[in-house]
């Protein structure tokens, strides 16, 4: 069985005042906080939302 790749993400800055479209990225990547970060699985949708809101994130692959 393969092993699906991912991606660690964290948020290094706030979302308030931003778009809410960007929130919602946010939101959908699993970030809650600041500081907080996750693992998502490497896929063409989350790539997109990374890279919406890439100036709030910082990311690494895990």
């Amino acid at each position: 069985m393969a092993e699906t790749k991912k991606i660690r993400v964290k948020l290094i800055r706030s979302i308030n005042g931003r778009l809410k479209k960007h929130q919602a990225c946010v939101r959908g990547l699993g970030l809650r906080r600041m500081h907080h970060s996750v693992e998502v699985i490497d896929t063409p949708e989350n790539r997109g939302m990374i890279k919406k809101v890439s100036y709030m994130l910082e990311c690494e692959d895990a």
